[in-house]
This record gives structure tokens, sequence and C-alpha cells, in this order.
């Protein structure tokens, strides 16, 4: 839940089943390198996954973002005559806003403004199903939260259900920065406590000789659908941005009597906001201490070239060293045109084109990663 301070009611009274939301992105060379209209179509998806009906889409190019509002002035008087003509609920930006633009953008249209960052984090906070996961994502809202206190005072007023708004609650957030802080301390004790679980779970797995395996990918590239054939498991799967949130372990049993862990993890995404890699550092630790990486492709996606590169970037940042991994080309059952992802992928070495949804090239894909991470006491074979 990321909680707004308002200097003036905002209008926020409508009792509806979906917000009306109006998207907004900005490109410049000083502020992002990723395709407008690709970021734009996935903040769409993002805010469909938070519940939100979009009404209307606005973008701007411009040579450096204002200091004020992120958008020009002129695209700020045009936003005003939007929200009213669109009877928008809340307007939300494909980046992350300061908490001075934040507020201006409050103030001048009169509505609620949430972020990329904070829209994630409420995905998140809808998401966390564990004790682990909702205190992960509180503490990254209430880092996210501390900056926009400054110059408010210490009361969280008039506070409005909806996109943005979901989380740690209203009580706990009426509170001072000294408090707020005392609480991410407390947070932060309790995930440590449950991060010594986490290592205790994997001293038994690696003293049982079983190595782990865990699936990665871009969010949305199917690995909880592979994760639930591969274990005859029944992780949520949809077709969503972030359908999995806390980390599954199963075991996989192979045909010649094999056994490795698999562990479904939570999916990246461009832009992942810092305070959701700090909180979940944790979580993200099953990756970091696996024998070994499934990367999951949507080999479906226009731009999955692109989705690999921010993959291979958030690992590098969180890994110490070197991890085999497998690339897996899913959704196979959905690529138009095979022939130029064949080609392609011809390009990674050891690759595989499977599809989770169907069962096309499991087996293959089983034989493949049986080879590559053969289990043996001491963790897998590097060969």
């Amino acid at each position: 839940m990321i909680l707004r301070l308002f200097d003036k009611p905002v209008k926020n009274s409508k009792k509806t089943l979906k917000e009306k939301a109006i998207l907004v992105g900005v490109y410049c060379s000083k502020l992002s390198r990723y395709n407008l209209d690709e970021s734009l179509s996935e903040l769409k998806m993002l805010a469909d996954t938070a519940g939100a009906e979009i009404v209307d889409m606005v973008t701007q190019k411009m040579r450096a973002p204002d200091s004020r509002y992120l958008i020009g002035k002129g695209k700020v008087a045009e936003m005003v005559e939007k929200v009213a003509e669109k009877d928008a609920d809340i307007v939300i930006f494909d980046e992350e806003l300061s908490p001075s633009q934040q507020r201006n953008l409050e103030e001048s249209l009169n509505v609620r403004i949430v972020d990329r960052t904070a829209l994630i984090l409420d995905i998140f906070a809808s998401r966390a199903k564990s004790r682990e996961g909702k205190l992960q994502v509180e503490l990254a809202q209430l880092n996210y939260l501390l900056p926009r206190l400054t110059g408010h005072g210490v009361l969280m007023s008039r506070l409005g259900g909806g996109i943005g708004t979901r989380g740690p609650g209203e009580t706990k957030l009426e509170i001072d920065r000294r408090r707020i802080r005392e609480r991410i301390s407390t947070l932060k004790r309790e995930i440590s406590s449950l991060r010594q679980t986490r290592h205790l779970h994997r001293e038994r797995r690696h003293f049982i000789g079983v190595s782990v395996i865990s699936i990665v990918g871009y969010t949305n590239s199917g690995k909880s659908t592979l994760f639930n054939r591969l274990t005859r498991s029944n992780v949520l799967s949809e077709n969503k941005l972030f359908a999995t949130l806390d980390p599954t372990v199963r075991m996989l049993r192979f045909k010649n009597g094999e056994r490795v862990f698999l562990v479904d993890t939570v999916g990246f995404i461009k832009k992942l906001p810092h305070q959701l890699i700090e909180a979940f550092r944790s979580t993200f630790e099953e990756v970091t201490k696996s024998d070994g990486l499934i990367h999951l492709i949507d080999a479906s996606h226009p731009n999955f070239e692109e989705q690999i590169e921010i993959v291979n970037k958030t690992l590098s940042g969180m890994l110490s060293g070197q991890l085999p991994v497998l690339h897996v080309f899913n959704k196979i059952d959905i690529v138009e045109n095979r022939e130029h992802l064949e080609r392609v992928i011809s390009g990674y070495p050891g690759c595989i084109s499977i599809s989770a949804l169907t069962g096309e090239g499991i087996e293959k894909f089983l034989d493949l990663v049986n080879i590559t991470f053969r289990g043996k006491k001491d963790g897998f074979s590097h060969n």
C-alpha cells in the first residue's frame, strides 16, 4: 500500500468496479533508453493487472524532463482537460516521480497520481500471500513512502481506496517519520529471521545431495506454467504480470532416477523498482544460491531479445559469480514465424524451444536439463 499525502482532497469518491485511468509515457534521452510505445504497452498491462480501466494514453517526447511536473507545462494543461473529459480517477506515469513532482501534479490535476514504481508495488501488495511476502512488500512500500513525507507533517490523512493504496493499512501509516523508520527496522529484523529459515532449508537440500535449479525470466514468460507441468503442482498461473510472487520449491524427478529441486521465482521487468530488489533480497537469494538457472523466454513477444537483456542485467546485479544457464524459448505454440525464431535463437548455444502450455518439446527439454545440470552431491556438473 502506497498512501499519498494530499495538500487538499482529491477526486476519488466514485464507487466503481474499476478505476478510470489515464496513462502517461515520457521519452527523452536523459530519462529512458526503452522504446516509448513498448514501455507504455507494458504499463497498460500493469494497470490492467492492478484492476484499472484504461480510458486514455498520453505521450510526450522532450529533450529533458521538467523538474516540477516531469511533463511540460503545456502537457499539464492538456491533462487537466483530459481528466475532466474522461472523468478519470487516477493518472499513472510510466516513470518514477519525485515527491515534489507527484505533489505538483496532484495539485494541478486534482486526481490521484501514481507512478510506475507505486503501481508495481501495489500489484505486489495484492499478490503477496505468505507472511514473508507481505513483510517484504510492506518494507518496500515504506521505503518508497518515507521521502514523500517531507514537508507534509506527521499525519497521513484523507486516505482513499483503489490502486496505489493497498498494503499495510491505515493505522500503520498514520504515523510520523520516526515511527515509520522504527517500523522499517522491525520489518528488517523479521525478514532477517525468515531469511535464516530459508538458509536452513537450503542447507538441508544441500545435505541430502539434491541440487537446485531456479526458473527465472521476464514476467509473464510462462514460468509457473512450466513449473506446474514439470512438478505436477498448482501454482497460480495467469496471463497477467507478476502472477507469482512467493517462490515455490518442488522436487523434479527424471526418468533415470536423478532428482533436483525446482524453484519458481518472481518475474523481472524493465525499470524494476530498487525498493523491491532491496526488500526482496532474501527471496532473490533462492536464485543466487541455486546451482543453475533455467532462463525462460517468451518467444512470442516481439521484443524478447530486449527482455533477455533486462533479465541478464538484473541477474548480473544479484549474482556474485557465474552460474550455468540454460536458455529456453517458450510459447512456440503461438509463434507465427518459427523459421525466423530458429534463426534468432541460433545465437544462444545449447538452447531449446518448447511450449509449456501444450507440452511440445518438453521431453527433449527434460533430457537437456538432465545433461546440463547433472545432479551431484557437491552441486551440478558445469561441463
